[in-house]
């Protein structure tokens, strides 16, 4: 039997990342999970688990998690980027701060944990993949939903997905991304279920776990890279 592949996820105290973690627990991964606060309690005592807390933004956190994946693991085989902010508003009040937070946390908290992962599969010479969390909004704004500084680094994470699965394909080290519409997270605790549920053609909100299915089927679809899957309810394709 072959020993279990180990999997690195960010952003996986709640949601979506949270729910990422539960499904590769449900089979069989090796997880080291990292978040700016303390996971579930029903994480903790699961014995395939190791976790990180701090601030994925900061090169010492990635250097932590991706250290604690070796030493306890001995491997990286999988990096999935779930960490990331998103705040709307109207384009002229956000902030130059605002702009250094989406950009620490969703560009930096992407670029520092990926070098890592991608030199650790690089010397294990067995390939492996990176699946990153974006937004269905960065190729499809709604008039409604003004986020156009978030959307800059979450169409950033889309494109580099594509540069970086050119790059290393002859390296079986695969780039895709999953780029959710509205889901049932803690982020949407407050809003209008009914204008939510207008945001998509099929007039539904995702669950945290359809998010989590998208990465698990590009984590182990061989042949599949440089893929955003959108996960959106159709929201990509258009008017409605």
């Amino acid at each position: 039997m072959s020993e279990p592949k180990t999997v690195v996820v960010t952003g996986a105290s709640r949601g979506i990342g949270a729910a990422i973690v539960r499904a590769f627990l449900d089979r069989g991964y090796n997880i080291v999970a990292n978040s700016l606060n303390l996971p579930h309690d029903e994480f903790t005592s699961a014995p395939n688990l190791a976790f990180v807390q701090g601030d994925i933004g900061k090169k010492s956190t990635a250097e932590k998690l991706t250290e604690t994946a070796i030493t306890t693991f001995g491997s990286i085989d999988h990096l999935v980027n779930s960490a990331g902010i998103f705040e709307p508003k109207p384009f002229t009040e956000y902030t130059g701060e605002d702009f250094r937070r989406f950009a620490s946390t969703n560009l930096e908290g992407f670029i520092f944990v990926t070098q890592l992962a991608v030199q650790q599969m690089l010397a294990q010479n067995s390939g492996g993949s990176v699946t990153t969390v974006t937004a269905a909004l960065a190729d499809n704004p709604i008039a409604g939903v003004p986020a156009s500084i978030p959307m800059i680094t979450k169409g950033g994470l889309n494109a580099i997905t594509l540069s970086l699965a050119s790059e290393y394909a002859k390296k079986n080290i695969r780039f895709n991304a999953v780029a959710p519409g509205v889901v049932d997270t803690p982020l949407h605790k407050n809003g209008d279920e009914s204008h939510l549920r207008t945001l998509s053609p099929m007039g539904t909100i995702a669950e945290a776990k359809d998010i989590a299915d998208a990465v698990l089927y590009l984590t182990g679809a061989r042949f599949v890279t440089g893929e955003v899957l959108h996960v959106d309810g159709g929201a990509h394709v258009g008017r409605w």
